[in-house]
C-alpha cells in the first residue's frame, strides 16, 4: 500500500540519511576536519566550512528541545494523526532535528525530557520516517500496519471501507489495476446508432466504403465518446466497497483522453485503479482511473479519470 501524505523527496545530498532510515539506522554527517556534527545534510561543514564529511551512525538518544501541538491538520491527509506533536529534538551530538513525537500523552510532554528514535514504516515497501518517543517507551521499529487489514468484507469478497476511515481510504490508492472486465463488441450498428443519437455522422465513423479508401485505419472507427460511454457496460471487479455515506455522485472527469482508435468490430475490455483520494468541504473525492483497451492492445483507447464524490 502507498500513502497519500506528502513524503520527503531524497536528494543527492540527503539520500544516505533516508536510506539509513529504511535500514532502521540513524546516520548524520560528521566533519573529518573539526569533528563537528552536522544536520541537516549538506556538502560542507557548518562549523569550519570544510568539504570533508562522512556519514556516521548514532543511537539517536536526545532531549525534547521544543514542541507544539497541532490540532487542526494543515492538509486533510493528516486528519488521522490529530493532534500532532510537532517537535524539535536535540541529539546527544548537539544537532537538532525536526520530527514528530508519538505515543506520549499530552500531559507527559515536557521540554528537556529524554527521547529516543522510532523508525516508522509508513508504506508496505519500507519507506521510513524518523519519529521520537519517550525514553521509557519501546522505541525501535514501528512496523507498517495495513489500514485495510481486519476490515469486514461483503458477500462478493470486497473489503468494506467506511467513508469516515481516512487511513483506509488513502490505502486504496495503491496504483494497482484491477483485473480485466467483461468484453463488449463495438460493431458498425452500434457506431451508427451513436452517430444518430449524437448527430456526429462524420464519414470516418459511418461510411465503411469511404473509410477503406481514405481512412488511415482502412476502416471506420468508433467515436471516442461512444467508447467512454461503453464503460457502463464493463463490469470491473473493484476490490473494495465504500460504505457509510449518505450520497454518492459522479462528479465528472479530471482527465479524459482517447490515445488509440477503436476500429469497427473491435472487442473492448477495461480495468481501473484508484488514482487519488482527497478531502474537501464537499466530501470525500475518489478519483478512479478507467482504462479501456481494444482486446490485445497494450495502448488504451480511453483514459478517464472519473471523480466520485461521497458525502
Amino acid at each position: 500500500m502507498a500513502t497519500l501524505k506528502p513524503m520527503p523527496a531524497a536528494t543527492k545530498i540527503s539520500a544516505p540519511f533516508w536510506q539509513a532510515l529504511k535500514e532502521n539506522k540513524l546516520k548524520i554527517q560528521q566533519c573529518n576536519s573539526c569533528d563537528g556534527w552536522i544536520f541537516f545534510p549538506r556538502n560542507h561543514c557548518s562549523h569550519c566550512l570544510a568539504h570533508d564529511l562522512d556519514w556516521k551512525q548514532v543511537n539517536g538518544d536526545g532531549i525534547l528541545y521544543s514542541y507544539t501541538l497541532a490540532r487542526i491538520p494543515t492538509m486533510p491527509e493528516f486528519s488521522d494523526e490529530m493532534p500532532q506533536a510537532l517537535a524539535v529534538v536535540e541529539l546527544a551530538q548537539g544537532v537538532r532535528i525536526n520530527t514528530t513525537l508519538i505515543d506520549v500523552a499530552e500531559e507527559d510532554i515536557k521540554i528537556g525530557m529524554a527521547v529516543k528514535p522510532v523508525f516508522d514504516k509508513v508504506t508496505s515497501d519500507g519507506e521510513t520516517l524518523l519519529r521520537f518517543t519517550a525514553v521509557n517507551n519501546a522505541g525501535g521499529v514501528s512496523d507498517y500496519v495495513d489500514p485495510l487489514e481486519g476490515l469486514e468484507r461483503n458477500e462478493s469478497g470486497q473489503v468494506q471501507v467506511p467513508v469516515s476511515n481516512l487511513a483506509a481510504l488513502y490505502a486504496l490508492a495503491d496504483n494497482k489495476f484491477t483485473g480485466w472486465s467483461n468484453t463488449v463488441v463495438v460493431d458498425q450498428e452500434l457506431i451508427n446508432a451513436f452517430a444518430e443519437l449524437s448527430g456526429d455522422d462524420y464519414w470516418l465513423h459511418t461510411d465503411p466504403e469511404r473509410a477503406k479508401v481514405e481512412s488511415p485505419f482502412k476502416t471506420t472507427i468508433a467515436h471516442g465518446s461512444l467508447v467512454q460511454v461503453l464503460q457502463s457496460r464493463l463490469t470491473i471487479g473493484l476490490p473494495f466497497e465504500i460504505t457509510g455515506f449518505k450520497t454518492m455522485v459522479n462528479y465528472g472527469s479530471n482527465r479524459l483522453r482517447f490515445p488509440a482508435p477503436v476500429p469497427a468490430s473491435s472487442t473492448i475490455h477495461g480495468r481501473s485503479k484508484v488514482k487519488d483520494i482527497s478531502m474537501s468541504h464537499k466530501g470525500v473525492q475518489l478519483t478512479l482511473e478507467m482504462n479501456i483497451h481494444v482486446l490485445g492492445n497494450d495502448k488504451p483507447s480511453v483514459i478517464n479519470d472519473l471523480v466520485i464524490l461521497y458525502r
